[in-house]
């Protein structure tokens, strides 16, 4: 899962993203207005953590934005400011929850949870796909009843895949949504390959059934069509 953090205070960004990289989440940081509208409007993530005051410019305002590029992101509101207003008004512009400073790093965590359960997954702790199950909880998966042992980046793909189930991603769609934006940088997206072929082999293995799609030239499908 890929979360980016906008915030102006270099202190805070800093420690909520290591406190939600020590979380395995994927963390890229903003820490002004214009790094933030520059990274939302070419890149897509999960959750967008979203300071309200920044130095130049309006979250508020960003988030017309995020909402234009960002449509599958869930958007947690931080700030300082405990007006009701503020609240109405982020949540009217399509925020998804609002958390006031000073908060634990826990809670934030348990509301990033939260709230991709209701978003991606329905309001439950597991992902079900046919015979294959997903525990976003303890980062696990089964087939058949059978527990595979997947490495953290398999477990990532396995997931995206089965929550983009019938649409066609490509390597590169698949490489940015799990690694950080440096993975522009790449000469080869090989190691996709290597990763899937990895995960078919568990499955099958387990008794599955490979629905990792190949389409030349396009990318992968999750489909069981």
């Amino acid at each position: 899962m890929k979360i980016l953090i906008i915030e102006d205070e270099i202190e805070l960004l800093i420690a909520v993203g290591n406190y939600l990289t020590k979380e395995n989440y994927i963390c890229e940081l903003a820490e002004s207005f214009s790094k933030a509208l520059q990274k939302v409007s070419i890149y897509e993530y999960d959750v967008i953590l979203l300071d309200i005051t920044l130095p130049d410019g309006n979250g508020l305002e960003l988030l017309k934005t995020i909402r234009k590029h960002n449509t599958k992101a869930g958007v947690i509101i931080l700030s300082a400011k405990n007006s009701l207003d503020d609240k109405i008004t982020g949540l009217d512009r399509g925020a998804d929850d609002y958390l006031t400073k000073p908060f634990q790093l826990s809670e934030l965590n348990s509301r990033i949870k939260a709230l991709l359960r209701r978003r991606n997954y329905e309001g439950s702790d597991k992902v079900v796909f046919n015979e294959i199950v997903i525990d976003t909880d303890s980062k696990s998966a089964a087939v058949n009843n059978n527990p595979i042992t997947l490495t953290k980046k398999e477990y990532d793909i396995l997931l995206y895949l089965v929550i983009n189930q019938n649409r066609v991603l490509t390597k590169e769609s698949i490489a940015e949504h799990l690694w950080d934006d440096n993975i522009d940088l790449a000469d080869t997206y090989d190691f996709i390959y290597t990763h899937l072929n990895n995960i078919r082999k568990k499955i099958k293995t387990a008794g599955g059934t490979d629905y990792i799609k190949t389409l030349y030239g396009m990318g992968y499908k999750f489909t069981d069509i």
